[in-house]
């Protein structure tokens, strides 16, 4: 099997300001004095290597860098040091919502995301039916998307993305917005796409289903990978 992705020697770092009100705001401008910052360092040095067909976890406790590589893979990002490589069409689901403009319709915003996730317009077209009725609001779909829930938000977002027929997928706790039949639906069409082959990469602070789910397991902690294999051997680490 191939890589299709490949995480070499990444870091990255984030700069963070120390003003806390506008009064202070206001004399340091006076004063032409910048703000203070510290650095704070999400990823230090990461490799990592995912090849074709796995299916990965990324696990940690908050702060640990976890999704600061997921974004990193998925373009979101750019590192600091180190390169990333990533080999065909890559679909994820980052944010609730990103990629969706809130003054567009649902039925705009499935073009336009379909779009920016590298489909054409006749694809698009073709899949809009599926997507809609996988999303579950076909009522809403002429709504103006500022006006859905985040659980709206993320049946379309997901759906769009699952019918992108990505290589790889990118997912970031999206599983734990909406309710509880809508998550098993997602999980059932992650599992098919598992079957089909495709590469994951899966964000989760659910440990017994990235147990389940997951091929691999890796483990960070304050930005650093410290553990890579058996995903239950990941979890029993953590919980430990």
């Amino acid at each position: 099997m191939q890589d299709v992705i490949a995480v070499d020697g990444v870091s990255k770092h984030f700069s963070l300001k120390h003003v806390h009100s506008l009064k202070e705001m206001a004399s340091r401008a006076v004063r032409r004095k910048t703000a203070p910052r510290d650095t704070f360092t999400a990823l230090s040095d990461v490799d990592l290597r995912v090849t074709e067909g796995e299916t990965v976890g990324l696990l940690g406790f908050n702060g640990s860098g976890k999704s600061t590589l997921l974004k990193c893979i998925s373009g979101v990002l750019t590192p600091d040091e180190g390169v990333i490589g990533v080999r065909g069409r890559v679909a994820g689901l980052i944010e609730v919502g990103a990629g969706f403009h809130p003054d567009l319709t649902g039925r705009e915003n499935v073009y336009l995301n379909g779009a920016i996730l590298g489909m054409s317009e006749a694809r698009i077209s073709a899949a809009f039916d599926e997507i809609v009725a996988f999303s579950e609001i076909e009522q809403f779909i002429d709504t103006e998307v500022k006006f859905y829930s985040s659980g709206m938000f993320l049946r379309l977002a997901f759906s769009v993305a699952v019918h992108t027929d990505p290589d790889v997928f990118l997912v970031d706790e999206i599983l734990a917005v909406g309710d509880e039949p809508f998550q098993k639906k997602c999980l059932t069409r992650i599992k098919q796409l598992r079957s089909e082959g495709r590469t994951l990469v899966i964000v989760s602070h659910d440990l017994d289903m990235v147990a389940k789910l997951c091929t691999r397991g890796v483990l960070l902690e304050g930005g650093h990978l410290v553990m890579d294999g058996d995903p239950a051997d990941v979890v029993a680490r953590m919980r430990s």
